[in-house]
């Protein structure tokens, strides 16, 4: 009987990698961008692996050789925030494993995390927020009522652009004034829905179903997506036309600009100002937890910015002893 080739070097970690992503795609719901995030970082490291001829197995990984998969990615010039980001992948990775008994020992626990600068976010102001949502107009637009509302759910609700893409008509609760939102592993929260928002969106659904009606020739046109593309693309063959979070990306940064903000404006810009607003506005940290959809506390004090005299404010409306 003629021998079987070996397999490769990397197969078994490859196969590893392959089944933990198909688990975060099933089980835990990631987001498409943290799919191809772990993705494109295991098997970097896998490949790393089979290049310089590493570990085989699963349980023959090492921590050196992490921390050494780390030092090529500085040799490439790239950031710590990147290096850091990989890390995280391979951690959970390495979780993952323990935890389904493919190895005794969890070597990633034994590399440290880059020591990362910290970063405030670049907040614009409520005047500068109230002035860019009230300016939505055609010469910054091409759809003006429609991207009134983008803004005013994205500043006025603090959700993520991948959350603003993926809700449906359903689920704006207009009773409760809320709207059902599915964030990170498809965990579901519900946030207000504030008169400014919902007065943006009952102007852009009257259009919505205009358009929806000019664009049906013998049946009605439908789609569960709230927020659809100008040209409704894709639904004569059978898609939603759900405007995706890369043209809302450039939706945003078009009007920032034109409106005399900085050039680095993107939707999460609005998700932080939302935060920190609220925050200077005298708001519980709690709750913009629970607003935010924060898993960890500490998540939600790195997306405010409090100035010491914010903070002397509040100890001296608060503290009995600043009485």
């Amino acid at each position: 009987m003629m021998a079987t080739a070996a397999p490769p070097i990397a197969s078994s970690i490859g196969a590893l990698v392959d089944a933990y992503l198909r688990m975060l795609a099933n089980e835990r719901g990631a987001s498409a961008h943290t799919l191809r995030a772990y993705d494109r970082e295991l098997h970097g490291f896998a490949a790393w692996l089979a290049e310089h001829g590493g570990a085989q197995e699963v349980a023959e990984i090492e921590h050196t050789q992490i921390r050494a998969f780390l030092g090529t990615l500085y040799e490439r010039g790239l950031s710590k925030a990147s290096a850091a980001r990989a890390l995280a992948a391979i951690r959970s990775w390495f979780k993952w494993l323990a935890h389904n008994k493919y190895i005794e020992q969890n070597a990633a626990s034994l590399v440290a995390t880059p020591r990362l600068p910290k970063h405030l976010p670049r907040v614009p102001s409520i005047e500068q927020m109230n002035r860019v949502v009230d300016s939505v107009r055609a010469d910054a637009a091409s759809w003006p009522v429609r991207d009134r509302a983008i803004l005013e759910m994205l500043y006025g609700c603090g959700i993520r652009n991948a959350e603003l893409t993926g809700l449906n008509l359903d689920d704006i609760h207009w009773a409760n004034e809320a709207i059902l939102v599915r964030g990170k592993g498809q965990k579901q929260r519900y946030v207000p829905l504030g008169d400014a928002a919902a007065a943006a969106l009952r102007k852009y659904l009257s259009e919505r179903d205009a358009i929806l009606a000019a664009a049906s020739e013998d049946k009605p046109v439908r789609t569960p997506a709230l927020f659809v593309n100008m040209q409704l693309r894709g639904i004569a063959r059978g898609g939603q036309a759900r405007l995706t979070t890369r043209s809302v990306g450039r939706i945003v940064k078009r009007i920032a600009i034109l409106r005399g903000l900085s050039s680095d404006v993107h939707p999460h810009t609005l998700r932080h100002a939302f935060g920190t607003h609220l925050l200077e506005e005298g708001a519980d940290l709690r709750a913009i937890q629970e607003l935010l959809g924060h898993e960890r506390l500490s998540t939600t004090q790195r997306y405010t910015q409090l100035t010491t005299a914010q903070l002397t404010a509040v100890y001296d409306r608060t503290h009995p002893r600043a009485k």
